[in-house]
C-alpha cells in the first residue's frame, strides 16, 4: 500500500440514533452537526479531504452541501453494535478503492459541535512530526471522582476522601472528549484500535467539551454557542458599542 502523504478526516455520521432521532442532522446556532463537523475539518489547513461515513440519504446530501466527499456505508456497520473504528476502516478501504491511501486520519465527532481548526492543526502537526501516535482532544478537570460499589456505599476513586486540597493545589486530571482523535492511517489499520503506541492529550477549551447525547446536551449546546460563537468586534455583524455623541445628540 503506497501512502499519499495526505490527511483525511472521517466522520462516522449514521442515521439511527435513539436519544434523539435523526441527531447528526439536528441545528445548533443555524447548522447541523454534521455540517460543523464538516466545516471545522475543512477550515483546518492541514486537512486535505473531509469524508462522511453515513447510510443515510439526508446526511450525505448534508455532508455533499457542507463540502465533504460521502462513503456510503453498509447496513451491517451502521447498527448500535458498529464501532467507529469500523467505520474508519471502511472509509479507509473506499478511498483505497479509489487509489488514494492517506497517511494521516483526522476521526472527527459530529456530536461535538465546537471542534476548533486550530485544535485539529495542532494535533496533525504532532502525529506528521513523529512526536506522537495518537492525539485526542481532552479537557482538564478538577472533579473528586467517586465510585459506588456493590455493597452501594460511595468510594473515591482518584483521591483521598480524607484529603479535600484546594483547586490549585490539585494537578488536574483530563477526560477524554470524543471531538477529535488523529492517527497515522497505516497504524490504525495494523493494530485496529485508534488508541496505539505513543499517545498525547489535545487539551481543548473545557467550555466547549460537550457531547450531545439527549435533548438537554442540544439545548446546552445551543445555549453555549451564543457564547463561544460571538463575531469578532471587527466582523460586521457585531453590534458597536454606543458611544453617546458630543454635545448630547442623539
Amino acid at each position: 500500500m503506497r501512502s499519499t502523504g495526505s490527511v483525511v478526516a472521517v466522520v462516522p455520521a449514521r442515521a439511527g440514533s435513539k436519544g434523539i432521532p435523526g441527531k447528526n442532522l439536528r441545528v445548533v446556532a443555524g447548522r447541523s452537526l454534521v455540517r460543523r463537523a464538516v466545516e471545522s475539518a475543512r477550515a483546518a489547513s492541514t486537512i486535505d479531504l473531509v469524508v462522511v461515513s453515513t447510510d443515510g440519504d439526508a446526511i450525505a446530501a448534508e455532508a455533499v452541501a457542507a463540502g465533504a466527499r460521502v462513503v456510503h456505508r453498509p447496513e451491517a456497520l451502521a447498527g448500535d453494535e458498529a464501532s467507529s473504528e469500523s467505520a474508519i476502516l471502511h472509509a479507509l478501504d473506499a478511498l483505497t478503492a479509489a487509489g488514494e491511501d492517506p497517511d494521516v486520519v483526522v476521526f472527527l465527532q459530529a456530536t461535538s459541535p465546537f471542534i476548533d481548526p486550530a485544535d485539529l492543526d495542532a494535533a496533525v502537526a504532532r502525529v506528521r512530526d513523529g512526536h506522537a501516535d495518537v492525539v485526542f482532544a481532552a479537557a482538564p478537570s478538577h472533579a473528586f471522582l467517586w465510585r459506588i460499589g456493590d455493597d452501594g456505599a460511595a468510594h473515591a476513586v482518584n483521591h483521598d476522601a480524607a484529603v479535600r486540597p484546594r483547586r490549585q493545589d490539585r494537578e488536574p486530571e483530563y477526560r477524554e472528549t470524543g471531538a477529535f482523535t488523529v492517527f497515522r492511517a497505516e497504524a490504525f489499520r495494523e493494530h485496529r484500535h485508534r488508541f496505539h503506541g505513543r499517545v498525547e492529550l489535545a487539551v481543548v477549551d473545557p467550555r466547549g467539551a460537550i457531547d450531545i447525547d439527549d435533548p438537554a446536551d442540544l439545548a446546552l449546546a445551543s445555549a453555549l454557542a451564543a457564547r463561544l460563537e460571538q463575531p469578532a468586534p471587527d466582523h460586521p455583524a457585531a453590534v458597536a458599542p454606543h458611544v453617546p455623541a458630543p454635545n448630547g445628540a442623539p
